[in-house]
């Protein structure tokens, strides 16, 4: 039973088939007179690779000896992508025009809390160990 040969381009033409501009552009919907567009940055990386030689004993004889029997071709390959979608914002069109609604990511503002929060407890000990002395 022999396998399919590994095309790497398949792997190509699924993360072209994946990353199209509907992926950034959501679908535009309306709401009481004015039209929503959402947007999203995406990124997308991929890999992939293929190999084929003989598998069984030539493989481990020198090359100067004769083909010993048993000896058979072996192929593989193998290949995969990721993707990553992140919400940025809405175009709002209305009367007075078109205006951009970026999205508020909570978790990047805890965070820049967080840090905040660090550095200036960080100079307060600082601070207070310095005045000790």
């Amino acid at each position: 039973m022999a396998l399919p040969h590994f095309d790497p381009a398949d792997v190509t033409r699924a993360v072209n088939d994946t990353l199209t501009v509907r992926r950034v552009f959501g679908e535009a919907y309306e709401r009481e007179g004015t039209l929503v567009i959402p947007v999203a940055r995406v990124w997308g990386a991929t890999g992939s690779g293929s190999g084929s030689g003989e598998v069984g004993a030539r493989a481990e004889a020198a090359e100067s000896e004769d083909v010993p029997a048993g000896v058979q071709q072996g192929h593989g390959g193998g290949g995969g992508y990721g993707v990553h979608v992140k919400a940025v914002g809405v175009f709002v069109v209305d009367g007075s025009g078109a205006h951009w609604q970026p999205a508020l990511d909570l978790n990047r503002v805890i965070l820049g809390g967080q840090i905040v929060g660090a550095v200036v407890l960080s100079a307060l000990a600082l601070a207070w160990a310095v005045k000790r002395r």
